[in-house]
């Protein structure tokens, strides 16, 4: 439950960031950062982080 309630709540961050007037550029670094901490935080709540980190690259 807490993951959809996260899910939503990224979702709505997302939507407030576009509403907000500013330039394009710092519009899609703050999405692009948002949906980076969300998946990251998805991995590590599936246990999906350990084994991407230890992936060599």
């Amino acid at each position: 439950m807490s993951v959809i309630i996260t899910l939503v709540v990224v979702g709505v961050v997302l939507w407030l960031i576009n509403l907000i007037p500013m330039q394009p550029t710092i519009k899609k670094i703050l999405n692009a950062v948002v949906v980076i901490f969300a998946v990251i935080w998805l991995f590590r709540i599936f246990g999906l982080w350990a084994y991407f980190a230890n992936i060599a690259i």
